[in-house]
C-alpha cells in the first residue's frame, strides 16, 4: 500500500519530490526519491514514471504547509533557451560534493501554466520545497524548462543566484536544423511560442524551419531578458554555451563559484576528465561529445546557409521595434 507521507516528512528533506500539480483539483503528486535517483534523471516530468516509483497523491493545502516548516529558501537555478547544454551543465554541477542537482521537476510547468492572479500561492512555496536537501551543508540546483523561464522572476528568491544559458542565434538555428527530434520539436511547440513572444517582439510568420528556429530563439531568448530585467535585485550570471565548451573547466568553475557552491580544483578536474562530456546528458547511454555537436552543427550550417542567413535577418529586422530582442541579439553577438 502506498505511503502517505506526513507534513514533517515532506518537509524534512528532499526524499519526497514535489514532482507535479494539478490545479483544478488542489492535488500534488509526491514521489519518494533518493540521492542517486536525483543523480541519474535526466527530467523529472512524467518520463520518470516508467519505472516503478513510490509515489503519493496529496492536497496541494498540505504541501504548502509542510513547505512553511522548512526555513530553507536558497535553490540555485538554472533558466535557459534550450538546446542549450543546461542539462549536461546541471549534471556536471551535480558532481560537486554538496550540490543536489534537480533537473526539470514537471510542477515547474504546471504552475507555469496557471494565470498570474493565481500563481504566487504556489511559487512561494515552491522556492521552499525545492530548496530541501538530504543534509545541512548540501544545496540543491534546480535546472528549469525552457518556457519556465516566463515566471524566473517569480521563483528566485530576492538576492539568490540564477544562471541564464543560451547560444548565437545562428548556432542556435544550426543545432536545430542539425536534429530531426529538435525540428519535430520545434513544429509541436511553434503554436504556443508565437503566444509567448507576441507581447514581446513582432515576428513575421516563418516561412521555413530555418525561420521557424529563429523565432524560437527570439521568443526563448526574450523571456530571459524579459526577467533578467524584472530581477534587479537578483544574482544573474549569463552563460554561452560555446564558449563553455571551449574551456570547460575554466567556465565550470567559474559558474560554480558563482553559486557557491564549494569546489575543489581537483575536484573539478576529474569531473571534466570523467565521461559526462562524452555522453548526450539527456540520454547518458548514447555518445554524443562536444566535437560530434560542432561537426553536426557545422554540417547544418553549410547546407542551409541561405536559409539560416534570412533567418538571421528577419531576427535583426523585428529588433527595430523590440528593444527586448535588440538587447538579446546583442548579447549574443558572434564571437
Amino acid at each position: 500500500m502506498p505511503t502517505t507521507p506526513t507534513l514533517a516528512e515532506i518537509a524534512g528533506d528532499a526524499t519526497w519530490l514535489v514532482q507535479a500539480l494539478d490545479p483544478g483539483s488542489g492535488m500534488t503528486r509526491l514521489v519518494r526519491m533518493n540521492r542517486e535517483a536525483y543523480r541519474a534523471a535526466s527530467f523529472l516530468d512524467d518520463r520518470m514514471l516508467a519505472e516503478p516509483r513510490e509515489a503519493a497523491v496529496v492536497l496541494w493545502a498540505d504541501v504548502a504547509a509542510a513547505a512553511s516548516l522548512n526555513a530553507r529558501n536558497d535553490a540555485r537555478w538554472i533558466f535557459h533557451v534550450g538546446h542549450v547544454g543546461s542539462t549536461l551543465v546541471s549534471r556536471l554541477l551535480g558532481e560537486i560534493p554538496g550540490v543536489l542537482s534537480i533537473r526539470e521537476p514537471r510542477i515547474l510547468r504546471d504552475v507555469a501554466g496557471i494565470s498570474g492572479e493565481h500563481r504566487s500561492g504556489f511559487t512561494g512555496p515552491l522556492q521552499r520545497l525545492l530548496s530541501r536537501t538530504f543534509a545541512p551543508p548540501q544545496s540543491t540546483l534546480v535546472k528549469a524548462t525552457s518556457f519556465v523561464s516566463e515566471i524566473a522572476p517569480e521563483l528566485v528568491p530576492i538576492g539568490e543566484r540564477a544562471l541564464f544559458m543560451f547560444a548565437t542565434p545562428r548556432t542556435y538555428i544550426a543545432s536545430i536544423l542539425a536534429g530531426e527530434n529538435s525540428v519535430k520539436e520545434l513544429a509541436v511547440l511553434a503554436p504556443s511560442r508565437a503566444e509567448r513572444v507576441a507581447g514581446r517582439a513582432k515576428l513575421p510568420k516563418p516561412s521555413n524551419t530555418a525561420e521557424a528556429a529563429a523565432a524560437a530563439w527570439a521568443c526563448e531568448m526574450t523571456a530571459l531578458e524579459n526577467a533578467a530585467e524584472a530581477m534587479p535585485d537578483g544574482q544573474i550570471e549569463w552563460l554561452d554555451f560555446d564558449r563553455f565548451l571551449n574551456d570547460v573547466p575554466c567556465e565550470l568553475a567559474r559558474v560554480a563559484q558563482f553559486f557557491g557552491f564549494d569546489a575543489e580544483p581537483s575536484h573539478l578536474e576529474t569531473i571534466t576528465r570523467g565521461p559526462l562530456l562524452g555522453r548526450y546528458s539527456k540520454a547518458l547511454e548514447y555518445e554524443y561529445s562536444p566535437s560530434l555537436r560542432g561537426d553536426l552543427i557545422a554540417e547544418a550550417r553549410t547546407a542551409n546557409q541561405p536559409d539560416i542567413d534570412r533567418a538571421l535577418a528577419m531576427l535583426q529586422s523585428s529588433a527595430e521595434s523590440s528593444p527586448l530582442l535588440a538587447r538579446a541579439l546583442d548579447r549574443a553577438k558572434e564571437h
